[in-house]
């Protein structure tokens, strides 16, 4: 049996001798109830389940990272066993590995160094000095980010040439979870050729390890300002015109409203836009800045819910000019919006296409998820821009986000409000997104909607949406992709289907996600089977809003076929 060491914060024992007796069985049943009650005084009980629960869990690292509830998977000990098989695969010999991570060899690793943060989350300073004290016994250099967001470490292992780094943080998960993300020398998410590597020795390590130890001091470190060298990464790449952003907010009747949820994009565009500091409060209101772990009881993410209260003031506003935006907790997410209407992804990505193409003048292909609008497939066929669809999942467009990318993104996004461009950050960005938005309306002369309205007019329109449903769960993993995969033989290019009373031909069949279905009126629909879990997801867009409800109809009526079939 194994036996480690790893960082121990000091102060448990002490907080816990001052609550008492402990009244709850295990973490989720905590969690329970203070999610239901908004009890934060509870999460001390939380900690302790982090600290003492000794149980192992399983990893899997999904698109993002992996995710875990605080106290019940996501404990100290766990933290620490990923953290151990994080530094074994950094450690390992191994040609095509390293060539993956970005550095030639242990020795190199150690010198460039790694770069540790984490988000506003519960936990997270003493999750990632977790991290710190298992990577400090083999004398890595450390860079602590502190309070940081995603897009910001990753333009900080470019600045810093670091080898890699490790964020904690779930994303927009609830309140009741933490992550960790990994992310190699080149900035981007890792692919699953690191992933698949780091989950094999983290789920050894967790069934063999016996004992873990902690250390009892803070290894040392440097600390880095991950906001002031994402801003240095912005001048020097140059994708979007800090300039015109400032002299936009400085001169024009404008009113910018940036939802924060509590997350840790709080503080960014403040210093970020030099102008801003002057301008909050008048221009530039900050919504939900103050610490909640809890996050005001909602789910933290750029919803169309959660927007409600940034559309509320855009239209109580009389600014000639009016923007609004939602971020997730560690920034990689974001929806946006103006006086007339809420703009998701799907219509924003095509939007950055067509301004970064035809008014910066920036060439090259366009990268979305398979499940995302084809409104920009209309833009970009016009245009002549190639599109490449890939599976879902960020780290699927970094072949086209690499400095020597033999076909260069001009801009990457998909459907789940991520988006990145070309010369930027391989991870998907939020604080990018909100800055191209205000130069797209600089520049333009036009608020969000009415440039939509105008490329719509041009180029077609879209209705997009999705659902999905829950089958029995011993079809959970492969069985389930198999059953849906057998889709596409039985409706070839070609065959008639029925879609609300009206036979339509399958024009093009997509299938490196799924299945996705184009028909001859330019709607489509995708079926695509989770890879751990017993759901199937649908994705549809309708060329008329009445016709979605028959698309999710067609996608449920072969879904249920398919799962019968054999």
């Amino acid at each position: 049996m194994l036996k480690y060491s790893i960082f121990f914060y000091p102060g448990l024992k002490e907080i816990v001798s001052k609550e008492g007796k402990v009244q709850f069985r295990n973490a989720e049943e905590c969690w329970r109830v203070i999610q239901g009650e908004l009890k934060r005084e509870l999460l001390v009980h939380i900690e302790r389940f982090a600290r003492e629960n000794s149980s192992p869990t399983r990893v899997v690292f999904g698109t993002s990272g992996w995710r875990g509830e605080i106290g019940t998977d996501f404990t100290f000990r766990n933290v620490g066993i990923v953290s151990e098989a994080i530094l074994n695969i950094l450690k390992r010999d191994d040609e095509p590995l390293r060539k993956a991570l970005g550095f030639r060899d242990f020795d190199e690793l150690k010198k460039r160094g790694v770069i540790i943060g984490h988000d506003n989350r519960f936990l997270g300073p003493e999750f990632a000095k977790t991290v710190m004290g298992v990577l400090a016994r083999e004398g890595i250099r450390l860079y602590f980010a502190g309070e940081t967001t995603t897009p910001e470490i990753s333009a900080s292992i470019e600045m810093l040439h670091a080898g890699c780094s490790i964020n904690i943080t779930p994303s927009h998960n609830p309140s009741n979870y933490s992550g960790l993300k990994f992310n190699p020398a080149d900035g981007g998410p890792a692919g699953p050729e690191i992933t698949e590597e780091i989950e094999k020795e983290a789920n050894h390590l967790m069934e063999t390890t016996e004992e873990v130890h902690f250390q009892e001091s803070t290894p040392a470190y440097e600390q880095i300002d991950t906001t002031e060298l994402y801003r240095e990464f912005l001048l020097r790449q140059g994708v979007v015109s800090l300039e015109r952003v400032e002299e936009f907010l400085e001169r024009e009747d404008c009113l910018v409203v940036v939802d924060h949820v509590h997350g840790a994009t709080r503080g960014r565009p403040e210093r970020l836009i030099r102008t801003a500091a002057d301008l909050t409060g008048k221009k530039l209101l900050l919504l939900r800045t103050e610490d909640d772990y809890l996050f005001g009881g909602v789910a933290p993410e750029p919803s169309e819910k959660n927007m409600q209260n940034v559309v509320r003031l855009l239209r109580e506003s009389n600014a000639k000019f009016r923007l609004g935006v939602i971020m997730d907790p560690d920034g990689d997410r974001i929806r946006f919006a103006d006086q007339r209407m809420q703009i998701p992804m799907n219509y924003f990505g095509a939007m950055a296409l067509h301004f970064l193409h035809k008014y910066k003048g920036v060439n090259g292909v366009v990268v979305k998820s398979v499940g995302t609008s084809n409104f920009v497939n209309a833009i970009a066929a016009k245009e002549g821009i190639p599109v490449r669809e890939t599976k879902v999942g960020f780290k699927n467009f970094r072949p086209y986000l690499l400095p020597d990318a033999r076909e260069k993104a001009i801009v990457a996004f998909e459907e789940s409000d991520g988006i990145t461009a070309g010369n930027h950050t391989l991870e998907k960005d939020a604080l990018f997104g909100l800055l191209l938005a205000i130069e797209m309306v600089a520049t333009t002369g036009k608020n969000l909607s009415d440039y939509l309205t105008e490329l719509m007019d041009r180029y077609g329109y879209y209705y997009p949406d999705r659902s999905g449903v829950e089958v029995d769960r011993s079809l959970a993993g492969e069985t389930l992709r198999m059953k849906i995969s057998s889709l596409a033989d039985e409706y070839s290019v070609g065959s008639i289907i029925n879609v609300g009373g009206r036979s339509l031909k399958i024009v093009d069949q997509i299938t490196v996600d799924g299945v996705k279905f184009v028909l001859e009126d330019g709607s489509w629909f995708m079926i695509r089977p989770s890879g751990t879990e017993p759901k199937v997801r649908f994705y549809i867009e309708a060329r008329d809003p009445e016709e979605k409800r028959a698309l999710f109809s067609v996608a449920e009526t072969l879904t249920k076929e398919a799962v019968k079939s054999g």
